[in-house]
């Protein structure tokens, strides 16, 4: 079944409609960046134009301030739309987050209005701090998704995929005590942290050739020391950890860990090793991708499944894709090379007029696509076979 056109043109004069309000939402998120859990200000404009709407927001969700949730429809299937709109230190939103939050609330209210006539349910779902918080898996804790029968949103990249991978990840702190001593006058009596540290490193970096293809390990020095004539009795670094799997992840975590152990023993210094949840790999639901597919062609925009030419990153959408079927399309704001995520001139490019016009397609082929899948059973069945196929596998 294609989508009915009167459901189609619904959708579409819903967003021509709302355009200059989410180019509008899109630049102002992105000309006031806020990093994971401190994005209030962003919030704020998603729930206030959401409201304008009449549409009620609730705010706080999940025990999380910057979480927030609006419904629309109370019976039938249920999508969730997801929103993100934290931004990076430093360079602001280089991963397009302004652009997820406005496509998502684009997409959401084209499809509200047509919730209670079709029998469906749409969520509005704002989920704070994927930089490194992982606030979609808080919220997943939290029983925020219980119910829901699909999620979707989409992410700015530097070309059209719809079923791209992520690798699933982990943070470690290691944190080094050696003994402090002077550095010209007895360095002997001296264990040093920094040393151990740097080994450490050294020793990552030589198990590299036992890793599997797309394993992930890099890492920075958090603390290097105390003065230059001083033996450092202190130093401390991070490593994100990622790999295709979750047994990989483990297996690539625990020669980190080593590393650290061994260069704290040849050193003669002490480390203690914290682990900061990280995120799931992601599970694309094919179905539903590949009808999110055909909704962009559609637009005029071609995309491909995956491309082997460009790596991945990790998500907490991750996590959501293990508990709810889901899709997670990148869409290109720029030419193909030109730029990614985490630069400088991608954040350029999430407040340009190809990235706003990216993120009106993604609203568009998202609320299409949500729209074909709740009135679609047929569809709905296809999702959940595969989504319980992959499980069991």
């Amino acid at each position: 079944m294609t989508l009915p056109h009167p459901l189609a043109e619904a959708i579409d004069r819903s967003l021509d409609a709302d355009a200059e309000a989410l180019r509008e939402l899109a630049l102002r998120i992105h000309a006031h960046p806020e990093l994971r859990f401190e994005e209030h200000r962003a919030a704020t404009w998603i729930g206030e134009l959401v409201a304008a709407h009449g549409h009620p927001v609730e705010r706080p969700l999940g025990g999380l301030s910057t979480a927030l949730r609006a419904r629309a429809g109370t019976a039938g299937p249920r999508l969730a739309i997801l929103a993100e709109y934290d931004a990076l230190p430093e360079i602001g939103h280089a991963c397009g987050h302004n652009l997820i939050a406005a496509g998502a609330v684009g997409a959401f209210l084209a499809l509200a209005p047509l919730a209670a006539t079709h029998g469906f349910s749409v969520d509005l779902v704002g989920t704070p701090a994927e930089e490194g918080g992982g606030g979609k898996a808080l919220l997943l804790d939290a029983g925020v998704f219980e119910g829901v029968d699909a999620a979707m949103m989409f992410h700015p990249f530097d070309r059209d995929l719809v079923a791209h991978g992520t690798l699933a990840n982990v943070w470690l702190t290691m944190t080094f005590a050696g003994t402090a001593a002077h550095a010209a006058a007895a360095p002997w009596d001296g264990a040093s942290a920094l040393t151990a540290c740097m080994q450490t490193f050294h020793l990552v970096d030589a198990q590299r050739v036992h890793f599997r293809d797309g394993v992930r390990v890099h890492g920075f020095i958090t603390d290097g020391g105390q003065a230059v004539n001083i033996i450092p009795e202190r130093a401390a670094c991070e490593f994100s950890v990622r790999a295709r799997t979750l047994d990989e992840l483990a297996r690539v975590r625990a020669i980190v860990e080593r590393s650290a152990r061994g260069a704290a023993l040849a050193t003669g210094c002490e480390v203690v090793i914290t682990a900061r949840k990280g995120y799931r790999d992601l599970v694309t639901n094919l179905p539903l991708a590949r009808a999110f597919a055909t909704h962009l062609r559609a637009l005029g925009r071609d995309a491909a499944e995956t491309d082997e030419d460009v790596g991945m990153g990790s998500t907490d959408m991750g996590d959501v894709s293990h508990a709810v079927p889901s899709i997670h399309p990148w869409m290109a704001i720029c030419d193909k090379g030109e730029t990614l995520c985490h630069q400088h001139a991608f954040a350029r490019a999430a407040c340009g007029s190809r990235g706003l016009g990216t993120m009106l397609d993604a609203a568009r082929a998202m609320a299409r696509t949500g729209a074909e899948f709740l009135i679609d059973a047929e569809l709905r069945d296809a999702v959940h076979g595969a989504f319980v196929a992959r499980r069991g596998a």
